[in-house]
Parts: C-alpha cells; structure tokens; sequence
C-alpha cells in the first residue's frame, strides 16, 4: 500500500520543524504569523480536506467540504474528536476535531479560509497556533486513513513531532527510519 498522503504529512512535518529553528515552539509564540506559516496552514489545511473526502466516502460519497465531514465522521468514527495529539518534546498538547463534537467548524479550519480567501485582511490568522492545530488534524486524519496498518505498527517512519495519548497508544518499537506505534484506534 501506498502511503502517500502519510508522506505528504510527514514532509510537512519536517518542513514544520525546520521552522522551529526560528520560533520557538511554545504558547507564548501561538500568536506568531508569517509567510512560511501561511504557506503551512494552506497546505495542511487543504490535504486535510482530501483525506477527510476519502475517509467520508464509504458513508457520504458525496462529502466535499468542511460540514460534510463534521456531519458524518464523528459519527461513523466516534473517537475522532475526542484525540488529543501530543507533541512531547515542546510539551503541547492539541484536540484538533473537539469542536466537531458541538457540530461547530474548527477554528483554525476557518483561519485557513480566511487565510486562503482573503489574505490580505486575515494573514495574522496564519499563526503558529492555527498551524499546529492543523498539522494535529492532519496527524489524526492520516491515522484514521490508515488505520488497519497504524493499529498494527506498520505505519513507518512515524512522526518525528506528533504523538498519541496513552490510550490510543498501546506500544513503540523500532522501524525503518525511526520508531513506530502500534496505535489503538
């Protein structure tokens, strides 16, 4: 199996910290814009409505934007939003689909439009903030994309940044390019 949106994720994942070089990666920075963060919530933003597309398409072939997949994947996946996505190494923590369990649009989904639409009013929304709640969506949406090999451990390299909570996690072992996790999604 192809794992191309995984790899997707994970290049954006290294050019996510590559940046960390230049802004420290804490909440004191949440609110820090830029170009190379505008260019990081459009793009994990928009992948994310293509993994949402496919993993709807068993229940809604139809789904095609944003409150097509809050309408029918808490439903059909009732974990979804409840994960939180750790990132240890920055002690950070994300529960990046919570609002879907309000049926209300993410935040950060909507700095991505207002971003994507209307940047020269709203380029301050392309924060360190919305980024990491996004690549934290993505992150979730690529496991639930690959769920079958990601519960098996063979979802390799693993994330270099992004982590599980415990109970979505049941153990770490080495693989090819780095570590992996057997998930328990």
């Amino acid at each position: 199996m192809k794992l191309i949106h995984w790899n997707y994720f994970l290049a954006l994942e290294d050019d996510l910290l590559r940046l960390s070089r230049f802004i420290e990666f804490s909440k004191k920075n949440f609110k820090t814009y830029s170009l190379e963060l505008a260019h990081l919530l459009l793009a994990s933003t928009s992948e994310i409505d293509v993994v949402l597309k496919m993993l709807c398409k068993p229940f809604n072939p139809n789904a095609s934007e944003e409150k097509d997949y809050r309408s029918c994947i808490p439903i059909k996946i009732s974990a979804f939003t409840k994960i939180k996505v750790l990132m240890p190494r920055y002690e950070l923590t994300f529960q990046p689909w919570h609002s879907w369990s309000k049926n209300i649009t993410p935040a950060w989904w909507t700095a991505y439009n207002k971003v994507k639409h209307k940047r020269n009013e709203h380029y301050e929304l392309a924060s360190l903030r919305n980024v990491f709640q996004s690549m934290a969506g993505l992150f979730v949406s690529n496991l639930y994309l690959y769920k079958d090999i990601a519960n098996k451990g063979e979802l390799s390299p693993w994330s270099k940044c992004f982590d599980l909570e415990e109970k979505y996690a049941k153990a770490i072992s080495p693989a090819e390019g780095g570590w992996t996790l057997y998930c328990n999604l």
